[in-house]
């Protein structure tokens, strides 16, 4: 459990705390802050710092523009890189109206409001693990990011190959200190590129660590002159950044995914939930993958998931099954990338494996060929889709999904749609590099 009021102030007084910020999640997965100083705690801890909701992306209009911020005062913690004259904490809040209620617009809330459908159904946790995988490029003398990467490593390689890691330990010393519990940091398969594991969390718990290591990773590598990216494909051909979320829902201390002599070891749960994820994987894929770019790496060739099929061993689908067993017994989906909403993505995960939970849906057959080299007929005859190719067509599917779009709720569905058909709209008409290479000898 978290601190009191009380013990939060005594806290600030020994780490010579002088500000803090009060974060939140907009529409888009970007990490918003107000900062106050010392003088403004007891105003924010009685949850009555007010802020203008219409600057914010997919929050609300000019005209109802107030918006109160709720701290959560389990996510307390004080950033060990700032300055010893005076340090910054950081609650990550809540967005309510002012008249009280929480607001529909909130991503932290929209999660919250679809793990009580899963209360509902008897479960009592959604247990989330992920791994963000990142690039890191060297900073020009602007202190702006270029493509120049700082290493030639590979996956698992050492020093010297991988000048990032003094980067990568540093970051994991700072998350250590900030209370994560790291389980592995590597080298990634492309140059430059690095993931660092932590442990798995409930889904609201979870979702907060991913914006805090996003936000850790971006400040410790600019001290060492480096520019993080949670891009999903920041360069053509290396593979790109994922964030694979690996998924189970307990009832108690009881892994609701195990059946110790079910087929594979998995229970009629997981079966189902894996179902729901297959039915809505057209459809969540928009909030999952939410960029052009995203779509840049669901591509063949690159160990990045392009088509809808699950295994217990095979690596090539969207679904795998991992191993382990016992508490461990997890379905992990490997579509998704750090570009997603981390709140919004589990919204969108959970609300498709509950659907196929309360509807009794069956799985397909397990697919454990290597999908890559199956051509389209082969895919076909074995009840394998293909994820959708571009923002716009991932946008159509999302817009047919009643599942999804409740998950979302009408506030952010409508703004998400608004964002993001205006986001493939200049895209679609901008002239790229390329078009010119190819074009303009030619004709």
């Amino acid at each position: 459990m978290g601190l009191t009021k009380e013990e939060i102030k005594q806290k600030i007084n020994e780490e010579n705390v002088k500000f803090i910020r009060l974060q939140f999640t907009d529409l888009l997965g970007t990490i918003k802050n107000v900062e106050i100083p010392l003088s403004q705690l007891d105003k924010a801890l009685d949850n009555q710092m007010v802020f203008d909701g219409s600057s914010i992306e997919g929050f609300v209009r000019i005209e109802e523009s107030d918006m109160k911020l709720y701290p959560d005062l389990d996510t307390f913690v004080v950033f060990p890189w700032t300055s010893e004259k005076g340090k910054v904490a950081r609650f990550i809040c809540d967005i309510y109206n002012t008249d009280g209620t929480p607001f529909e617009g909130c991503p932290r809330y929209n999660l919250k409001r679809n793990l009580k459908r899963a209360e509902d159904l008897g479960f009592t946790a959604f247990n989330i693990g992920t791994e963000p995988e990142f690039f890191l490029f060297k900073l020009d003398e602007k202190g702006e990011p270029s493509l120049e990467l700082n290493d030639k490593g590979g996956y698992f390689d050492l020093a010297p190959t991988d000048l990032g890691e003094n980067c990568r330990r540093d970051i994991v010393l700072e998350l250590e200190e900030m209370g994560f519990e790291i389980e592995a940091s590597h080298h990634e398969v492309a140059p430059g590129q690095h993931e660092i594991d932590f442990k798995y969390s409930d889904a609201v718990k979870h979702a907060d660590d991913i914006q805090t290591f996003k936000l850790v990773v971006k400040t410790i590598a600019r001290k060492h002159g480096l520019h993080a990216t949670f891009m999903p494909k920041p360069l053509f051909g290396v593979n790109g950044s994922g964030m694979h979320c690996n998924m189970s829902l307990f009832k108690g201390k009881t892994n609701t995914f195990l059946d110790e002599n079910g087929p594979l070891e998995l229970s009629e749960t997981a079966y189902k939930f894996i179902a729901g994820i297959i039915k809505h994987a057209l459809s969540f894929t928009a909030v999952t993958n939410p960029t052009v770019n995203s779509y840049k790496r669901l591509v063949p060739g690159y160990e990045a998931p392009c088509y809808v099929a699950w295994s217990g061993s095979n690596r090539s689908p969207l679904i795998r099954v991992p191993a382990s067993r016992g508490l461990s017994t997890r379905v992990e989906v490997r579509s998704v990338d750090p570009a997603a909403n981390p709140y919004l993505a589990l919204s969108v995960l959970l609300a498709s494996g509950l659907d196929g939970i309360e509807n009794d849906l069956d799985a397909p057959e397990a697919v454990d060929r290597n999908i890559y080299i199956m051509d389209k007929e082969e895919r076909e005859a074995n009840g394998v889709k293909d994820l959708p190719a571009t923002l716009a067509d991932a946008l159509d599917e999302l817009k047919k999904d009643e599942t999804i779009i409740e998950a979302l709720g009408e506030h952010l569905f409508e703004h998400f749609i608004e964002s993001k058909e205006i986001e493939w709209d200049m895209f679609r008409t901008q002239v790229h590099p390329w078009e010119r290479e190819q074009y303009m000898s030619s004709y």
